[in-house]
């Protein structure tokens, strides 16, 4: 099979504040040169025997709102969360963003538990640049430790993902450069809880990185940019939010599914860079549903009438990438 692009990467933490960081995270990575529509470089995503996000309650999304955003793309990145629920949608629109989860579900644990079937948004949070303007990723976790602990926002759940988005204006290590984002797991003390946190930022720095296909890359196969359903911006934060948030339930502490160096894993949905329709290959993203007013290309339906581009994962059951 052809060799496809590495999007995870390991990159050391050190200890802030009251949180213990884990040196382990987990990025978006491709490269700069090409988006990727290739097919995996073995046959599996293997299971490493540790613990996954499988509370029968659900995973939490705690989100940490880092600078200005406009209330069109707010709408749209809550409005993706609220499509993990069908009460949002039209009657018999599929496929949809619960669809698209079933496979991440499909993941279990030693125990043969599944990921958490539900995803919900339980709470959100602003923050006007309390550290700057220009963080370093262990600045993060700060954030997530300032939230918890120092002014108790957001409660320790250990089956959360707390996922922090940055504004546009913001810069942040190793983004843009070689990654869209990343997740990771901190020991929060002096709460003695494990919990997992997330970072994505504002795909308009660099859309041909980040938002692709409704950007081109600098450097690329030839091709035309789609039109994106709600902005190049917030549906490339869509797409690498997905990305996190699926690799983030399957292999919360580098101990369950990856494929690979595990340096380097390659995970549920980064195993299947660029990939968003049947018939993809290098340059082009597969066949999409294009919507007949506005030209925007979408595979699947979301909450209050919302359409969205989610990227493929990979199938235990299938061996193969699946996008719905």
């Amino acid at each position: 099979m052809a060799k496809m692009l590495v999007r995870s990467l390991f990159c050391p933490f050190f200890v802030v504040n009251t949180l213990t960081l884990s040196a382990w995270s987990y990025g978006l990575n491709q490269s700069r040169n090409q988006p990727s529509s290739l097919a995996t470089t073995s046959n599996t995503v293997a299971y490493h025997g540790g613990p996954l996000l499988t509370r029968p309650s659900g995973i939490n999304i705690y989100l940490i709102w880092y600078g200005a955003f406009s209330l069109k793309d707010r709408t749209t990145i809550t409005d993706f969360f609220a499509s993990f629920s069908p009460k949002g949608l039209v009657p018999h629109q599929e496929p949809s963003v619960s669809t698209w989860w079933r496979t991440v579900t499909s993941y279990k644990d030693r125990a043969h538990t599944p990921v958490s079937r539900i995803v919900r948004l339980v709470k959100q949070v602003g923050d006007p640049y309390s550290l700057g303007k220009n963080l370093k990723r262990a600045q993060i976790g700060n954030l997530v430790n300032n939230n918890i602990v120092i002014s108790n926002k957001l409660p320790v759940d250990s089956n959360a993902i707390y996922l922090v988005l940055t504004a546009k204006d913001v810069g942040v290590e190793k983004f843009c450069m070689d990654s869209c984002g990343f997740h990771d797991s901190v020991l929060v003390t002096p709460k003695g809880s494990v919990i997992v946190y997330a970072h994505v930022g504002d795909a308009v720095q660099c859309p041909g990185f980040c938002a692709w296909p409704y950007a081109l890359p600098a450097y690329g196969p030839p091709g035309q940019a789609l039109v994106a359903p709600n902005g190049v911006g917030a549906d490339g934060m869509v797409i690498n939010i997905a990305t996190i948030l699926a690799g983030a339930a399957t292999n919360p502490f580098r101990t369950g599914y990856f494929q690979g160096d595990i340096l380097a894993p390659l995970e549920a949905v980064s195993a299947c860079p660029g990939i968003f329709g049947a018939g993809a290959y290098p340059g082009y993203p597969g066949n999409l549903m294009v919507d007949k007013f506005s030209k925007a290309s979408y595979n699947v339906y979301g909450a209050n009438g919302e359409k969205f581009l989610l990227p493929a994962v990979w199938d235990l059951v299938g061996l193969t990438c699946k996008v719905v």
